[in-house]
């Protein structure tokens, strides 16, 4: 029901009703930031993922057609929005690297393994998307957002058997990668 009244949101809202995008934006923010806080370890970077999610729905509403669901719809933009929000993070990471001391690694008696995997799981995604950036979509929308094959297939405008075959694709590149930091 809650879904049902999202999407009926998301259809005004796309029609110019702002106090529906108000709405909409309030009703959503819970899902974007556990979804958010599912791909990046920090809470604080979820947070901004969180807000630039809200931020791109609100800019870009307009052009959802309404040929997917609009949680679907929302889904591509969390992951990208989460994916886009690490690879900053990385790159101020490297740019300050420059300017202060090093520091140790962190010792891994303290350091949680969810979030370090789930650092792996973006490094990994971050080399499969510079070598076959085709196959990395498909498998955010399975592996992280749980979408079904078919919703997968309407999203990226591709049949449903391509969609299983680049998911499987992109599970052996990222097993690969996870394999070669072990």
């Amino acid at each position: 029901m809650q879904n049902d009244h999202q999407e009926e949101l998301a259809r005004r809202a796309a029609d110019g009703d702002t106090r529906a995008l108000d709405d909409l934006l309030t009703a959503i923010r819970p899902d974007v930031l556990r979804r958010c806080a599912r791909f990046l370890p920090c809470w604080q970077d979820a947070e901004e993922a969180c807000q630039d999610v809200l931020l791109q729905v609100a800019r870009t509403i307009g052009r959802f057609e309404g040929r997917s669901r609009f949680s679907t719809w929302l889904h591509v933009v969390t992951a990208n929005s989460c994916r886009q929000t690490y690879r900053s993070l990385k790159r101020r990471a490297a740019e300050e690297a420059h300017d202060i001391p090093p520091v140790d690694l962190p010792d891994p008696r303290t350091t949680s393994v969810i979030a370090g995997s789930r650092l792996d799981l973006l490094d990994a995604l971050e080399q499969l998307e510079a070598r076959k950036a085709e196959l990395v979509g498909p498998m955010v929308l399975r592996d992280i957002c749980q979408l079904d094959y078919r919703e997968i297939a309407a999203q990226l405008g591709i049949p449903e058997g391509t969609v299983k075959s680049r998911i499987h694709q992109a599970r052996g590149h990222v097993r690969e990668y996870l394999m070669q930091g072990s």
